[in-house]
């Protein structure tokens, strides 16, 4: 069966095609409420489904607000969307979610967002430092700016865009710190996680802890590294020595894969070994890794996450964790994006807290 076209509704209606559009597309410019009663009218009983893209251009909005995650399966993620999604619902808009995995998939993704004319983009993951990503941040800010030139507005979540820099003859070099010169200008809801980190270095010091180590991510990805630095910086703080790093996937799976490492650190003799996994699900990994070594936490080893996502509700022993409100996060940048009241300018810094429980306890 053949889709009811524009020109259907219009003929039956008694109307012209563009009468017909500027009642079903939502254009400011509408006729008599009598004919625009019988013209959706005649839609109905038709079924014709109406053009979102003739819609955006007679709107002059898409009504779409797009969302960027590095794998959504992380809670850490889908509790952002979720906060995404609440302030697309107030604001009437739809979302439309994409996962990716690296700052190439990133460029395609808001590619993708802008040529559907979406309204706002929300995007939440670590930018990558690596040199091997540095032609694809510089492809990722590119896009990413000529959205912005075309009336679209961007909100980064944890840290801004990494343009790749150039040498004097042209040459790519390794991209720059966040801070760096040349870095987007795009908004930004920034994560404190170096200072957080800190906090929760100084507080387990606080509890008793002296000897550490750290499950951190590859080098070069950046959330994994501010982590790292400022947890190293608070013990240095507490006047205790700094944490034995050891390099794993930034996921589960990584912190499960350390377990044969931290056992040979949690046997050694001397004082107990604390373990600051810097994101929560390397912190359950690492935990299983351990149990499957015969170890537990907190009675053999002491051990931290990051980030607080919801699965810890129900996870044992109670995991001592550095507090985001995730949701509230992915609310407050889309709000931002959407211009719900909210400065680019005075976008906040998200808050956290450090959270200690069972897993560390002396």
């Amino acid at each position: 069966m053949a889709a009811v076209r524009l020109s259907d509704v219009a003929r039956q209606a008694g109307v012209s095609p563009a009468t017909a559009s500027r009642v079903l597309n939502g254009s400011a410019r509408t006729p008599a409420a009598e004919i625009a009663e019988r013209v959706r009218a005649v839609a109905a009983d038709l079924g014709y489904i109406p053009n979102a893209q003739a819609q955006s251009l007679a709107r002059s909005s898409s009504g779409l607000i797009g969302l960027v995650v590095h794998d959504i399966a992380d809670p850490y993620f889908s509790s952002i969307a979720r906060g995404v999604q609440a302030a697309a619902r107030e604001a009437g808009k739809t979302l439309l979610l994409i996962s990716t995995e690296t700052p190439a998939e990133e460029r395609v993704a808001v590619e993708a967002l802008a040529s559907r004319r979406a309204d706002a983009i929300v995007i939440a993951g670590s930018r990558s430092c690596q040199p091997e990503h540095g032609d694809d941040n510089d492809a990722l800010a590119h896009a990413a700016a000529r959205y912005e030139e075309n009336g679209g507005t961007l909100v980064m979540i944890g840290s801004p865009l990494i343009p790749q820099t150039h040498d004097g003859e042209g040459a790519p070099a390794a991209p720059g710190p966040p801070d760096a010169a040349g870095a987007s200008e795009t908004m930004l809801l920034a994560i404190p996680n170096g200072p957080l980190a800190a906090d929760l270095a100084r507080a387990l010091v606080g509890a008793g802890w002296s000897r550490f180590a750290v499950v951190a991510g590859p080098g070069g990805l950046q959330t994994s590294d501010l982590r790292l630095d400022g947890f190293q910086r608070g013990l240095r703080d507490a006047g205790v020595a700094e944490a034995t790093v050891l390099r794993a996937a930034f996921n589960r799976g990584g912190g499960y894969g350390a377990g044969e490492e931290l056992e040979a650190l949690a046997r050694q003799k001397g004082d107990p070994l604390c373990v600051f996994a810097v994101n929560d699900r390397m912190a359950m990994g690492a935990v299983a890794g351990l149990r499957a070594r015969g170890l537990g936490a907190p009675a053999d080893y002491g051990i931290a996450g990051f980030d607080d996502i919801d699965t810890l509700a129900d996870f044992v022993p109670e995991l001592t964790t550095v507090h985001l409100d995730l949701e509230q996060i992915g609310h407050d940048a889309a709000s931002a994006a959407l211009g719900a009241g909210t400065d680019g300018a005075d976008l906040l810094p998200a808050e956290g807290r450090v959270v200690l429980r069972a897993s560390t306890a002396r």
